[in-house]
């Protein structure tokens, strides 16, 4: 920790077989000589081999490679997963500086990022949302990654063993997804988490005002320090922590219109299905509501620019092409599938419960990221959806069209919305007082 400024672990590629080059001259605790250029590493005989060339390192559990200058020299680690189950998904050779720590983990090898934790947020403003973005999106975004890593690093020291994130019975299957799975690492370096892709992508001066600037600042609720979210469009309304992760409330993750006023002609308890029809099937006034070529190029990283339809959106999929991606996805055979039933929804329309009947069997699903991934080869954009069924033979559906809303599980802060608000002369701290409420702006370090 230096002035203050937390370390953070993050785990970047956990595989067979590694292969990473240093730039520099990097050190390991215990040897007398630096280490530089191409290396391999892999568990053998439950021990981590690293070989370069002539050179053969063999440690029982771990190793870290130092930097001799900090900020300076880098490491380079290939074929790294970005995107992991996501429509986006690929590999790529990805630059880091800080410290590189290897773990032994069961038969692969785990390769970390020991880095600062403002160092590591430069990236992640500038993986999460473009770099060019306005200067007070980024400032607001930078505050949320802050206060949300900070936030999950507390959440992790307390004790988790009565934590649990599936229930089973005969009629239901209920399970979310949140990070408490990582044991070696603080975080991942995919979404996942936070996108973070070391330096391998641009940083522009705005990137690092927007991190100078806001050194230190998180986001409190009483004396704690939020666990704010963000996703990419709420699609007009934001969601309710406890409707997408653990079943716990916070005030400061209430649904909230995003708009500057309640659109009209619009009831706005989309809990009620025929209110979530209409919001959903409509193109209601919201700042995540925009076509603007120019502020999205500012807003989304290259591979985000290719999704075009994220506020409202339509999927068709055969009676043939549903009932094979249910059964990929969740390893259960339903038979045909005969209909797709909202069971619960929360306050941004997304569906929290939703019961596939099929000809073999039925059964209700949740949550949101379990909706989305049963009724998708990757992910459906969002859970807030509207279900219309096309064609009948025998009493079998020929086709379902699905209408959608939003990108994302909507809760915490829109990132589209707060880059439009900015756009429109909006402050970060105005932004972040729109999406997140009864909060207030503290300085930590």
């Amino acid at each position: 920790m230096s002035n203050g400024e937390p370390l953070i672990n993050v785990g970047i590629i956990c595989e067979k077989q590694i292969e990473f080059e240093l730039y520099g001259d990097f050190t390991s605790y215990g040897m007398k000589h630096t280490f530089s250029g191409r290396f391999t590493a892999e568990c053998v005989n439950d021990k981590i081999i690293c070989k370069r060339a002539s050179d053969r390192i063999e440690v029982s559990d771990e190793i870290t490679f130092e930097p001799g200058e900090a900020g300076l020299e880098s490491f380079l680690i290939k074929n790294v997963t970005v995107g992991n189950k996501f429509h986006w998904n690929r590999k790529e050779n990805e630059r880091f500086t800080g410290s590189l720590k290897l773990i032994k983990n069961e038969d692969k090898v785990a390769a970390i990022n020991i880095i600062p934790i403002e160092a590591y947020l430069t990236s992640v403003i500038s993986s999460e949302m473009s770099a060019k973005s306005p200067v007070e999106a980024l400032k607001a975004h930078a505050i949320i990654s802050r206060s949300w890593l900070l936030s999950q690093i507390r959440k992790t020291k307390k004790n988790k063993e009565s934590y649990r994130n599936e229930f089973n019975s005969e009629t239901e299957h209920i399970k979310w997804y949140d990070r408490e799975e990582h044991k070696l690492f603080d975080v991942c370096s995919d979404d996942h988490c936070q996108r973070y892709y070391g330096i391998s992508k641009i940083f522009t001066g705005v990137a690092n005002q927007a991190i100078e600037e806001t050194r230190g600042i998180v986001l409190m609720h009483g004396d704690e320090i939020c666990d704010a979210r963000y996703s990419k469009s709420c699609g007009g309304i934001s969601e309710s922590y406890e409707n997408v992760w653990e079943p716990v409330s916070h005030n400061y993750l209430k649904p909230v219109v995003d708009y500057k006023f309640e659109p009209e002609n619009f009831v706005l308890d989309l809990t009620e299905e025929k209110n979530a029809v209409r919001w959903i099937r409509n193109t209601p006034p919201s700042f995540c509501n925009t076509t603007d070529r120019m502020i999205l190029s500012q807003i989304l990283v290259d591979f985000d620019q290719a999704t075009k339809d994220f506020f409202r959106w339509k999927v068709e999929y055969s009676q043939n092409e549903i009932s094979k991606i249910i059964f990929t996805k969740s390893g259960i055979d339903f038979g045909q599938i005969v209909d797709l039933i909202p069971v619960e929804r929360g306050a941004s329309g997304r569906l929290i419960k939703l019961k596939i009947k099929g000809t073999k069997k039925s059964l209700t699903i949740g949550k949101e990221l379990e909706i989305r991934k049963f009724l998708s080869e990757t992910h459906l954009y969002s859970s807030a959806i509207v279900i219309e069924k096309a064609g009948e033979e025998n009493g079998i559906p020929k086709k379902f069209i699905i209408y959608g809303a939003g990108w994302g599980h909507g809760v915490g802060l829109c990132q589209i919305g707060a880059a439009v608000m900015a756009s429109k002369g909006y402050l970060f701290d105005e932004i972040l007082l729109h999406y997140f409420t009864d909060v207030k702006l503290k300085k930590i370090y």
